[in-house]
Formats: structure tokens, C-alpha cells, sequence
């Protein structure tokens, strides 16, 4: 872990990355590509240490609410969230200034700001988009070793249902001759069905590989999964989406299932959501005797 000083906060798109790097060890991270120009080691967590100075500051000038996203180069809720809490701060700012929020993460501890955001979604809109990749326990442990799993974030996915708040599931990435079985599909959505999500995102069963992370992913699946890069290499070369040669069939399921039981999966429809502030009314208690 190191500290820097940023020069701002919000991305064009009001995304925010407290943090840079991450320590989950998912085995196909796509942030450790390249092009994210990234210039220390993936696992040396950078924390910008004047995020939540910045973040006040921005939030205090925007002329227009709207929803603030947590952003894609890492997972705001790493293990060093639990002593610096930078996280929540930023919530607590957040809902100071009347903020919408949406976060992801494949994270257990986002349930200790349940109570922020609750009150965030009292007023506006909260939405917690959860990563689900693979439906079997072990195989899980293998991809995502260093977070909860799977079983454990349905878990929180059910938790925010019973509180009120929206969630959103990734069904990403889905890794050729690893994961792409209908069973692991099955099994996600039944997940996902159970928590009531509002939507699934799902751009096609399978994974995107550029430098970088290409490397990466071929050297863990030579220590987890003997022979398979080979394979990899001779059926994709250096292509930078690598699909699963069921892609048709599974998503096929895939939508049958989310349209039978009225989970959005339409990716647009789900992003405007995401992207979309609303104010909800605030209503005070009168009493007969004022």
C-alpha cells in the first residue's frame, strides 16, 4: 500500500476510484491491463489520500445531483477499506449533499454501510451491483481467491433485498471450458432470482484478454488448470474477446430465464437505470397537536 496526492476525484462519468490495484487475486482481472497505464505493482494498493477532501469539495459545486459511481479499476470494498474507510466517508459525504449512489464489488463488506446506504436510498437512489461468476464453491475459491464467495454474496444480495435495495448482477466474465457449463448459469440466476435483482448484466459468455492481463490469466490457468492455456492459444490466438464456444446456448437460457421471471437484461436499459438520479419525496410526521 502507498499514498498519493490526486488532482481530482470524478471521472467525466462521476466515477470515483478511491483506490488503484487490488488484492482480490481474481485470475482474470482485466485492470491489469496495460492500457491503464498502472505504475506500481497491481497488488500495492494506491490510496489517494486527499479523495475525501477532493471528493467534498467537487460535490459541493456541482450545480446538478446525479448518481456517483464507484469506478472499474478496482473494488472499493479491499480488505485495507476495513482500517482506512475511505469508502465510507464517501458515502457519508454522499449523503450529506443529497447524492445518488451505485456501487459494485464482490465484497461482503459493503454490509457495514448498510446504514448509509439506506438513508442514501431514502432520499434518492442506491444501487449495489454485485459480481457473480461462478456458482460452484471451489472452483470459485480458484478464481477469486482472495474474497467472499459466491454462495456468500447472494447472501448480502439477499440482505440488501430485505432492506430495500436495489442490486444489479454482473455475469462476468464466464471463462471457456472453466465456467460456461448450464449449470453454472443455472445456478447464478437462481441466485439472482431468489435476491429479486433488478437486472443482469451480461455482454456474452465469455472474456476479454488484451496485454497484460493476457499474460496473467495464462500463467494461473497454467498452475490451476494444466494444458488449458494451450488450448486457449490455439483456439483464440491474441483475440481480445474470447467467447465460449456455447455462447449461443447459454445465452439462449440466459435470457429465456431472465424473462420469465422479470429480471431486465438489456444492458442499455440497465445502465440508463444506473446512470438515472432520482429524488424521492421526503414526507414528515405531523401531529394532531401542532
Amino acid at each position: 500500500m502507498h499514498f498519493v496526492e490526486s488532482k481530482n476525484i470524478l471521472s467525466a462519468k462521476n466515477g470515483m476510484n478511491l483506490y488503484r490495484g487490488c488484492t482480490h487475486g481474481c485470475i482474470y482481472c482485466d485492470s491489469r491491463s496495460k492500457c491503464y497505464q498502472m505504475n506500481h505493482q497491481f497488488e500495492d494498493i494506491e490510496v489517494k489520500s486527499n479523495a475525501i477532501e477532493l471528493l467534498e469539495n467537487t460535490l459541493k459545486r456541482k450545480r446538478k445531483k446525479c448518481m456517483i459511481g464507484t469506478g472499474s479499476m478496482t473494488d472499493p470494498y479491499l480488505p485495507i477499506e476495513s482500517k482506512i474507510c475511505n469508502v465510507r466517508k464517501a458515502l457519508e459525504i454522499i449523503d450529506y449533499y443529497g447524492f445518488g449512489l451505485t456501487v459494485i464489488t464482490k465484497s461482503d463488506l459493503i454490509l457495514r454501510d448498510l446504514d448509509l446506504l439506506k438513508k442514501i436510498n431514502e432520499k434518492t437512489k442506491c444501487v449495489v451491483q454485485m459480481t457473480l461468476t461462478t456458482y460452484d464453491e471451489d472452483l470459485c475459491r480458484k478464481l477469486e481467491p482472495n474474497v467472499c464467495t459466491t454462495k456468500r454474496r447472494a447472501e448480502v444480495l439477499n440482505v440488501l433485498r430485505d432492506n430495500g435495495i436495489p442490486t444489479v448482477v454482473w455475469l462476468s466474465p464466464i471463462l471457456p471450458f472453466i465456467n460456461d457449463t448450464l449449470e453454472n448459469i443455472e445456478g447464478i440466476i437462481n441466485y439472482c432470482v431468489e435476491a429479486k435483482v433488478y437486472g443482469i448484466i451480461c455482454f456474452g459468455m465469455g472474456l476479454t484478454l488484451r496485454d497484460g492481463n493476457r499474460e496473467y490469466f495464462y500463467k494461473k490457468l497454467d498452475e490451476l488448470f494444466p494444458n488449458l492455456s494451450n488450448k486457449y492459444k490455439k483456439l483464440y490466438s491474441n483475440n481480445y474477446i474470447v467467447n465460449s464456444t456455447k455462447n449461443l446456448e447459454l445465452m439462449s437460457y440466459f435470457y429465456k430465464r431472465c424473462n420469465d421471471n422479470g429480471i431486465v437484461c438489456d444492458n442499455d436499459k440497465i445502465f440508463e437505470y444506473l446512470n438515472t438520479f432520482e429524488e424521492k419525496p421526503v414526507f414528515e410526521q405531523i401531529s394532531f397537536f401542532d
